[in-house]
């Protein structure tokens, strides 16, 4: 028992201070002077005390007096002394039932048992095990909101053993067993507290799996709608974790959840369609499935149709495009740094790069991309993030992204089914219908294509005229929907000229009408429609050029800023796919003077100039010397940028008050640097003759950056200055070289540096020479581990190769006594890319370290001679090396082992070697 008391003194300044902290006239002084109090060791008994021990004081005081020590021990439980924190615990434990202050209490236990992890507070679970039959029913429902909290936040230190005692194998079946207390707050926490230990499959859960079912089941009709929810929510986890639980009751369950989907209370009605989400996720559950899907797919059609709620929330039924945006509503933007890939496969990398490149803005049209490596396909609330569909996860984006999936997994099955509703709903006279008709249609894109294929003629223009509707929402959601049959818009219209006419024409035409729609929902469905339909079409855009930049343009100064910034990708993104297409003065004209123009508007501190120097990034690669009239001006600001950044971090660093900056700027800056680099090529020359400070005097730091994406940068910046500047950089080249060396590394854990920096070693090789000696074992032993690691991303393998090749290039006697042990995932790597300097460089090196080794290849030979005949636009000076090497392996095999191993190749081989190379 503690005997801690605490000086009227101090009891009295900080009861003061509570008080002006409700009713504070200048709340940061009062915040500052509480946060002064954690200096003072025994400050948080003082809270405890004013919490637990004067109950003359007034409630509220005393509660804030509560929710100050829950934080205070949230903050700074580590640095808390021992005998104040026993003090506290004490306290909590006599005062959990109180009427007046046991919630605050309840928080208090909870952060405590949070912080300080349940081992080494065992006894707090015993108390309120107890409190539990306590004749207080205030007792009882602080004890079960405290366990709800400890049982969310402490989940998996609950299912250890303490003491040789597993906790929840008594807290477990006292929960249950309160399921049907009189009281819906306690069966509520009771049910939430048992139900954390479905995904951890806790064994004492799983042991006791059929009383608890029984027990849920039981509560399904429960009188309170937030015990209905929560039972939703339990049956959701189960399905998700160990769903041969719930098999044998299938049959009762769709029913119990069919009829809550279709609840009045949106929020239950959500929870259930959850249910169908899970189902539809899982592959093995698919025959439990397949039954009830003539069932499923009605209802979900039905929670597609926008409520009155929706409808009030989203407003926007008018022309609002004069309208300023609310800069709350503006998502934070982020930039991905620059990937150095190779020209290799563009069919299949561009839609990649794009997406990427597109970030947040655009994937929320799509549920989920399963390319995405990274993101987190389970969590379709994120893709639904789409202003299509606006604010929160709710009953239609769930009921839309359900359908999406069981589209995919069923295919055939569900657009049977889902057809003739649809025929219904898009026939319907009411545009609330016609506009679900047309979400589902866009829904059952993805898995549906090749049933639904057959009706697209009739429906593309039926679409294509609810583009026009008087609703904005009809009109946003039929350019979405469009977008997601972009592909056979684009396919079918390369098939005829009347085709062409009669899909890809219109479809452009009045997308740029609604690009510049007086709607905003319906400008940004527009935008993200028509990036995803470039991305599809890329150079058959080209004769549409004229048009689609005077719109794009003509919107950069209709938009407001939230559209702005999804309208930066659309330039970006047709920049990307039409490349050169667009260097020519009258385009230019078009699109360059409103670039420039929100150029010099943003401010240096302005996240907004992310997606700006993105754009201008594609544009620059797009236009190449073409750029070079605006080159100087963005030059000198993105190399101004970088330095400013830095020169805050190094003030960030002297001084810890100071906050350090976003380095995202200087990551922006650099990739554009290394775009007007790569687009100018030696015409960059002057601007980086110019830039004082030298570039070498900030790249030399950016490459030993902490930040990975921060030398992923600068090392695309190092290899463009490489090939284009090299004078400028050859002097410091022997100190980077040494850095460089670090990111080739084969454990790397930023891939997208060592790639970079890879790539960045290649360049220099072929402009150093024999400068590079010194550094061609040391590289050769980390590029081999990388080589011979199939798991390796293609990217990076592709440019390992590209720079072995060149080392073999410029250094054949130093890399071909190797070649036996790279040659055959060498040739695997760089045999598909595209035919370009690159790869005529790498094979270029390839041939000279087989003219010292050629024993090294002969293993691979079959291999070889396959490179060979898929490079179609070989040099003259490769042409002849290959015809060499060729004629040199005839002679060394003898002519019976030739004709023995020519026999033996593919005609598809056999042919192209004999005609180019007459062998």
């Amino acid at each position: 028992m503690s005997t801690w008391q605490p000086t009227q003194q101090g009891l009295s300044d900080l009861l003061q201070l509570l008080r002006e902290a409700i009713t504070p006239s200048d709340n940061k002084t009062v915040q500052e002077k509480l946060e002064y109090f954690n200096k003072i060791p025994d400050y948080n008994s003082y809270l405890v005390y004013i919490l637990t021990k004067m109950p003359q004081e007034d409630q509220y005081i005393r509660s804030v007096a509560g929710l100050t020590l829950k934080n205070n021990i949230r903050s700074y439980f580590p640095t808390i002394p021992p005998q104040v924190l026993d003090y506290v615990k004490e306290c909590c434990l006599q005062h959990i039932g109180d009427g007046e202050v046991g919630k605050a209490v309840s928080l208090v236990i909870a952060s405590i048992v949070s912080r300080g992890q349940v081992q080494n507070w065992p006894q707090v679970l015993q108390v309120l095990l107890e409190k539990l039959d306590d004749p207080n029913p205030v007792a009882v429902e602080n004890a079960f909101s405290t366990f709800q909290k400890i049982c969310e936040d402490s989940s998996r230190d609950l299912d250890n053993t303490i003491s040789g005692i597993q906790p929840l194998e008594y807290m477990i079946p006292k929960f249950i067993a309160f399921f049907d207390h009189p009281d819906f707050k306690i069966r509520l926490n009771a049910i939430n507290a048992t139900s954390q230990f479905i995904t951890l499959r806790s064994k004492p859960l799983m042991d006791r799996i059929n009383e608890f079912l029984s027990a849920l089941f039981n509560r399904a009709t429960d009188d309170n709608i937030e015990v209905r929810k929560a039972v939703c929510q339990s049956l959701v986890s189960l399905l998700e974790m160990c769903p041969t639980v719930l098999l044998p009751h299938m049959p009762s369950l769709v029913d119990y959840m069919l009829f809550c989907t279709q609840s009045d209370d949106i929020d239950l009605a959500l929870e259930a369609c959850e249910f169908w989400l899970v189902f539809a996720e899982q592959d093995e559950l698919r025959d439990q499935l397949r039954p009830y899907l003539h069932r499923v797919v009605p209802v979900l059609l039905k929670g597609m149709v926008y409520s009155e709620i929706d409808l009030l929330t989203l407003g926007g039924d008018e022309d609002d495009a004069h309208i300023a945006d609310d800069e709350q509503d503006i998502k934070p933007r982020f930039h991905k740094a620059a990937l150095v890939e190779n020209e290799l496969n563009k069919e299949a990398s561009t839609s990649t790069d794009n997406a990427n490149k597109k970030g947040s803005l655009l994937q929320d049209n799509n549920y989920a991309d399963d390319d995405e490596e990274d993101e987190d396909d389970e969590d379709y609330e994120d893709d639904f993030e789409d202003d299509e569909f606006y604010g929160e996860w709710n009953l239609r984006k769930c009921s839309a992204a359900t359908l999406d999936v069981l589209c995919t997994s069923f295919q055939t099955e569900v657009i049977r089914i889902l057809i003739p509703l649809l025929k219904h709903e898009l026939e319907s006279t009411d545009w609330l219908h016609r506009e679900c008709g047309i979400l589902a249609l866009g829904a059952a894109a993805e898995g549906g294509m090749q049933e639904i294929s057959p009706h697209l003629p009739e429906l593309v223009p039926y679409l294509l005229n609810n583009l026009n509707d008087p609703k904005p929402l009809v009109r946003s959601i039929t350019c979405w929907t469009l977008g997601r049959y972009s592909q056979w818009i684009v396919q079918t219209a390369q098939q005829s000229p009347e085709a062409r006419q009669h899909y890809l024409e219109p479809l452009v035409q009045i997308l740029l009408l609604r690009i510049l729609d007086n709607n905003k929902r319906v400008q940004e469905a527009a935008c993200s429609s028509f990036s995803l339909l470039e991305e599809e079409a890329t150079t058959d855009l080209i004769p549409y050029l004229q048009p689609i930049l005077t719109t794009l343009s003509a919107a950069f100064s209709k938009y407001q800023h939230r559209n702005l910034l999804l309208l930066y990708d659309t330039v970006g993104t047709l920049a990307d796919v039409v490349g050169e297409a667009l260097n020519t003065p009258q385009y230019i004209e078009i699109i360059m003077p409103p670039l420039i123009n929100k150029w010099q508007e943003i401010s240096d501190d302005s996240t907004d100039l992310f997606p700006l120097l993105e754009c201008l990034s594609s544009i620059t690669t797009a236009l190449g010397k073409g750029f070079k009239p605006f080159a100087e001006p963005v030059y000198r600001r993105c190399v101004i940028l970088v330095f400013k950044t830095l020169e805050e971090c190094r003030l960030s660093a002297m001084d810890p008050s100071i906050e350090m900056p976003d380095k995202d700027f200087m990551i922006v800056a650099l990739d554009l640097l290394s775009g007007i680099v790569q687009a100018l090529n030696t015409d960059a020359e002057p601007l980086v003759a110019a830039t004082n400070p030298p570039v070498v005097s900030f790249l030399s730091i950016c490459i030993q950056d902490e930040v990975a994406e921060v030398r992923q940068s600068a090392y695309a910046l190092l290899g463009d200055l490489a090939i284009s500047c090299f004078e400028h950089i050859r002097a410091i080249v022997p100190q980077f070289m040494p850095l460089l060396l670090q990111q080739i590394d084969p454990q790397a854990e930023h891939l997208s540096v060592c790639n970079n920096a890879t790539w960045a070693a290649g360049e220099i090789t072929l402009k150093w020479g024999n400068g590079i000696r010194d550094y061609v074992e040391p590289l050769l032993q980390r590029l081999f581990l990388l080589m011979v690691n199939p798991q390796n991303q293609r990217t990076l393998l592709e440019n390992v190769a590209i720079t072995i090749g060149r080392l073999g290039l410029v250094c054949p006697t130093m890399v071909a006594p190797h070649l036996e042990m790279f040659i055959q995932p060498w040739l695997h790597a760089l045999t598909p890319i595209r035919d370009n300097d690159e790869k005529s460089s790498a094979f270029s090196g390839l041939c000279e370290m087989i003219k010292v080794n050629p024993q090294g290849a002969v293993k691979e030979f079959p291999a070889f001679c396959t490179a060979v005949a898929n490079y179609q636009n070989v040099t003259p000076a490769l042409h002849e090396s290959f015809g060499n090497i060729l004629m040199g392996y005839k002679n060394m095999f003898g002519e019976a082992q030739w004709a023995q191993g020519l026999a033996s190749m593919p005609l598809e081989v056999k042919q192209p070697l004999q005609e180019r190379y007459g062998i």
